[in-house]
């Protein structure tokens, strides 16, 4: 039977959280990220992990408080769920979120929602597994999706409009981030220092409260591009990334 254990303020400091495990140049990530869950456990946030080395989490709270651009009342949202490596396909996923599923419905929570995308993008839930649980599309924008498992008949989640625009005024490279994702520190500081080498001008737009979260242009989870104004994606970059895409 697979052990698990959920993070609170008594264990957060001795355990690890997953995503960067084992990799010493994302300290700094793994210090902040601990330090957002636990300024959002008050707001009933859940990180639920395998007891194990490895990349086995999942990862929600009450949409609400979710630092996301989606609206809806009693609902859950997971930012997300992973299982990677040699732990795949051994039923671990379902087992997370079955668990977040019941828990959200012992809170008497309305449904649980998630994005996802139309074909498979870099830090997001797969579809297919959530359409496999009855989670039904039902906001999108773009190759975006919000899906989203009704627990009872209630008023559904969707996108708030400022997340419609997907563009800004600023023609420059501008990347919008939040410390939900241990990554971000290193390559934001990766791509500071590759933006001053070669001259270039880059905006980052960093995310740390919840009416800024709700109020991006564009999808967020963590991480967004733009450049000339327009959404390129969600997917955290390095300076080769970002090399190509302004190429």
């Amino acid at each position: 039977m697979n052990e698990y254990i959920n993070l609170n303020l008594e264990n957060i400091e001795d355990e690890h959280i997953c995503c960067a495990i084992g990799d010493p140049k994302h300290q700094v990530g793994v210090d902040s990220k601990k330090e957002w869950i636990k300024n959002k456990l008050k707001d009933g946030h859940v990180f639920r992990k395998l007891n194990a080395r490895g990349k086995i989490f999942i990862e929600y709270e009450p949409l609400e408080t979710s630092w996301v651009p989606i609206s809806g009342e009693n609902y859950e949202y997971i930012y997300c769920l992973w299982v990677a490596g040699s732990f795949k396909e051994k039923g671990i996923g379902k087992e997370l979120l079955e668990y977040a599923i019941n828990d959200s419905k012992e809170k008497g929570r309305s449904g649980i929602c998630t994005l996802v995308s139309k074909k498979k993008k870099p830090f997001l839930g797969e579809k297919k597994f959530f359409e496999h649980f009855g989670f039904k599309v039902v906001d999108n924008i773009e190759d975006y999706e919000l899906m989203a498992l009704k627990f009872e008949e209630s008023e559904t989640p969707k996108f708030n409009d400022n997340a419609r625009n997907m563009k800004i005024d600023d023609e420059d490279f501008t990347i919008y981030y939040s410390n939900e994702c241990p990554y971000v520190e290193y390559e934001v500081k990766e791509l500071s220092d590759y933006a001053k080498e070669k001259n270039i001008k880059l905006n980052f737009i960093k995310i740390d409260s919840l009416e800024k979260a709700k109020n991006v242009p564009c999808i967020f989870n963590n991480w967004a591009n733009f450049y000339k104004g327009k959404f390129v994606s969600n997917t955290i970059l390095n300076a080769n990334a970002l090399e190509k895409l302004l190429k």
